[in-house]
């Protein structure tokens, strides 16, 4: 059981500027110690400011490289695609030349394009840095509750880095990152902003039913503590 770090903000410029120090920070320890870095990002709204300051930061990027943690099944060029937003606001100025791992396989299903994209994960060692988000169903990556995905997602002993996932409630079939893939990570972080968001994940540690809460899970991975980032 990972011991709960909060770092907590008065508001959200503090926690995208601190957040993107501690990212770079960890990159470059990793690009210190190895001929490359990885990072792997979630998408939404939330992350923006982070990745827009994260973008600043004068790191080696060409030698690091970043994937997502879980994408919709569209193509980059549509507004709901998570690889179009760390395109146009993280893969920026100084972060250019970041190397970017697609989960995206086009004119495919994600079911089928599954393997495929394992294929890919399967180049990236264990990551320097997660960044995960959450939905206030408490859903994490594209780990949904009520998903028929969702066991096998959250189930630590299968070796699949990757899943296809259709949401119970939520548009776009997905891939997703399986929770065992996304713990092999020397930092992981979730960055949840606003009260809803703390209340729900507060409960769901409470409470420690991953199933109805899937972001709960993290309180069962094999790390040394998991780090919550959060500004009202």
């Amino acid at each position: 059981m990972p011991e709960l770090r909060w770092h907590r903000f008065s508001d959200r410029g503090a926690l995208d500027n601190a957040l993107a120090n501690r990212v770079a920070g960890a990159l470059e320890e990793g690009l210190l110690q190895r001929s490359s870095a990885s990072l792997v990002v979630s998408g939404g709204s939330t992350p923006r400011g982070v990745f827009t300051q994260l973008s600043q930061r004068p790191i080696d990027w060409p030698r690091v490289k970043v994937t997502l943690a879980d994408e919709r099944w569209v193509p980059a060029s549509h507004a709901d695609s998570n690889e179009r937003l760390v395109c146009e606001t993280l893969l920026q100025d100084a972060a250019a030349p970041a190397n970017f791992v697609s989960l995206y396989l086009d004119g495919s299903s994600a079911q089928v394009a599954q393997e495929a994209v394992a294929q890919r994960l399967a180049a990236l060692d264990t990551f320097d840095v997660v960044m995960l988000g959450m939905g206030e169903d408490g859903h994490t990556a594209s780990l949904f509750p009520e998903s028929t995905a969702l066991a096998q997602g959250l189930d630590l002993a299968n070796k699949s880095p990757c899943i296809a996932v259709t949401p119970p409630h939520a548009p776009h079939d997905r891939m997703s990152l399986t929770l065992q893939r996304l713990a092999d990570t020397r930092t992981l972080i979730l960055h949840i902003t606003g009260d809803r968001k703390r209340e729900v994940f507060e409960e769901a540690f409470a409470r420690g039913d991953a199933l109805r809460w899937p972001v709960a899970a993290l309180d069962t991975l094999p790390l040394p503590e998991v780090d919550v980032y959060w500004a009202p």
